[in-house]
């Protein structure tokens, strides 16, 4: 149960993953980028043949047999997304140098790609819940590991930093699910990891 930050008590916060009928309610999630249908779309580790990245989403949600990401409610409302899928399907990964430095070779290994949270429901643990719900969905799918590549906000160099430069998440978000950092692509990027088979093992 999350807690308003102005005050006015908690707020039911429930995540489920992105199914068809839920396409609407990605929409609105992506906000004012949305009426854009070549802004990302979460499409920035991928390749597609759709004529924009808003039809590459939409195809893959319709199409997917396993969701490829979950979005999180706040009273009903859809206020959060994020991508958790396998390393293997995101191009974009595989092919870093610099994060195939850190990475190992595991075909089970996923990957959280993404979050996209509305301006007003920031700050309430939106990120969090998805980030929890992330690896659980992951787990329920044979995954060994979930990895991400968040941003160390206390590396920054700069004294403000807009929301969208932490797409990929922050560290502290990433240790308060338990992730433990495997390594770093620069400074400021630590690569993140929770060992599902460890955490299953604990239970």
């Amino acid at each position: 149960m999350a807690t308003s930050r102005d005050g006015r008590g908690p707020l039911d916060l429930t995540v489920y993953p992105a199914t068809t009928e839920r396409w609407d309610d990605v929409v609105q999630v992506f906000g004012r980028r949305a009426s854009n249908r070549d802004s990302c779309w979460c499409q920035r580790f991928r390749v597609h043949d759709e004529s924009s990245n808003r039809d590459a989403l939409q195809h893959e949600i319709d199409g997917a047999v396993v969701p490829i990401g979950l979005l999180a409610y706040v009273n009903g409302l859809p206020v959060g997304w994020t991508r958790v899928v396998p390393r293997a399907s995101l191009p974009g990964i595989l092919k870093n140098r610099a994060l195939r430095r850190v990475l190992d070779d595991d075909p089970n290994a996923w990957w959280v790609t993404c979050f996209a949270v509305s301006p007003e429901y920031r700050r309430i643990g939106v990120g969090l819940a998805l980030l929890r719900a992330g690896a659980e969905h992951a787990r329920a799918h044979g995954a060994s590991v979930v990895d991400g590549h968040p941003v160390d906000v206390e590396r920054l160099q700069a004294s403000l930093v807009s929301g969208s430069a932490l797409f990929t998440g922050t560290l502290a978000t990433y240790e308060s699910a338990g992730f433990r950092e495997i390594g770093r692509t620069y400074a400021s990027r630590p690569v993140m990891r929770l060992d599902l088979r460890e955490s299953h093992s604990d239970r």
